[in-house]
């Protein structure tokens, strides 16, 4: 990877690596927001063109970190390079905390790869960022989403709804106290 390259990159895991998203990843953008589970669980983001999807990485990502200094990150196989998925944090003024998010691919997906990404960006939002309380909100339904956050230490808040006519959502909080990890 070039010099230019490692700037980008955030966090380092055993088997990852997470970097800012920049133009170059908008094809991978294109096709994961149009993954049928991310449409499913997260939602349309209207992210039909690469030029859509140029559009989401400057106005969602890349504004983010120049506003707050984190974002949503792309996820590269550390033995590869090859981009898998999306994790990071987001703030939203509907929440209280800053929010986990996170997204893969189908080939992806119950491999560890999710529970290692947020374990990552967990431990650098607390410790690069110095945020103690980081809040998750998932459909009641999605059971592996669930499964990830629950494996990294957070834990039920309550329901909420993040607009009048949104769906109900089920926002988990994490505390830093009982991180299982790996």
């Amino acid at each position: 990877m070039s010099n230019t390259g490692r700037m980008l990159d955030i966090i380092e895991t055993e088997r990852l690596i997470l970097r800012r998203l920049t133009l170059d990843d908008a094809d991978f953008i294109l096709e994961l927001l149009n993954d049928p589970s991310f449409l499913q669980f997260i939602g349309d983001k209207n992210v039909r063109t690469v030029d859509d999807a140029c559009a989401y990485i400057l106005n969602g990502p890349a504004a983010s970190y120049d506003k707050f200094g984190f974002g949503l990150y792309l996820v590269e196989l550390n033995a590869t390079g090859e981009a898998i998925g999306i994790c990071g944090l987001i703030r939203r003024e509907e929440l209280d905390d800053v929010d986990l998010g996170y997204a893969f691919l189908p080939e992806y997906r119950s491999k560890g790869y999710a529970v290692e990404s947020a374990s990552g960006v967990l431990e650098y939002a607390r410790r690069e960022l110095g945020l103690d309380r980081i809040a998750a909100i998932t459909l009641p339904h999605n059971h592996g989403s669930i499964r990830v956050l629950e494996r990294t230490g957070f834990r039920f808040e309550k329901m909420v709804r993040l607009s009048k006519d949104g769906e109900d959502l089920s926002l988990y909080l994490s505390d830093g106290r009982c991180s299982q990890g790996l």
